[in-house]
């Protein structure tokens, strides 16, 4: 059975070298494209930035670059690496979400800055945590090409790693009268999963939010 992937680059060349370390091919094609979105820095103070997509880094411009040398409080280790790069302080790693590393700093007073996509997980922070939205990047959905189609026609598991790609795929699905009885989703998390829709031959989640756990998965489903 064949793994697909659907992500945008530069994350899907990742989970390609991701698979291919663990023995694993992958079929797919990007269905999205990510772009960057004009933004400035919003006046004030900041104790540091929350970065939730390595994206907001690799597309964040010539604003980016007025808040670099700061901490970054950032949702992985992509993420984390990227924010090094270009010149961050990196003040924490999380393993379970953007959300996570907020509960995190509970107890402090501190403002953030959070750069984003324009579809992003609303957060909820702690008490004495302010935390200022700015939109530094977007994703365009692309239709599927014929190729993907005929690679959809047969039993495969396909790799969802946000809710907004589980979304369009299931629309893709539609759209292209592609029978869902023989497609099994692996998802990065519930969230993600329930986008997706119903009328799967199977939907399971990675037990982390990490593209490894969820390539793990995808293999572990494609023998079940």
């Amino acid at each position: 059975m064949r793994i697909i992937c659907i992500r945008p680059e530069p994350g899907f060349a990742a989970t390609q070298r991701n698979a291919a370390a663990m023995g694993l091919q992958i079929g797919g094609e990007p269905l999205f494209r990510i772009l960057p979105v004009q933004w400035t820095v919003p006046d004030g103070d900041y104790d540091g930035v929350l970065l939730g997509s390595a994206n907001a880094v690799r597309l964040g411009g010539a604003a980016l670059q007025q808040l670099t040398g700061q901490d970054a409080y950032c949702v992985g280790e992509t993420t984390g690496l990227e924010a090094a790069k270009a010149g961050f302080n990196i003040a924490a790693i999380g393993s379970g979400g953007l959300q996570t590393v907020l509960d995190s700093l509970s107890g402090q007073n501190m403002r953030l800055l959070r750069l984003s996509g324009a579809d992003h997980v609303p957060l909820e922070p702690p008490p004495g945590i302010k935390v200022v939205e700015r939109v530094c990047y977007a994703s365009q959905a692309m239709p599927m090409s014929a190729d993907l189609v005929r690679q959809l026609g047969r039993p495969a598991v396909i790799l969802l790693h946000s809710a907004v790609a589980a979304s369009h795929f299931a629309h893709q699905c539609e759209a292209n009268a592609i029978d869902r009885s023989g497609l099994r989703l692996a998802a990065l998390g519930p969230r993600i999963a329930a986008a997706a829709g119903g009328g799967w031959a199977m939907v399971e989640c990675s037990a982390k939010p990490q593209d490894a756990a969820l390539l793990a998965l995808a293999k572990d489903m494609c023998q079940g």
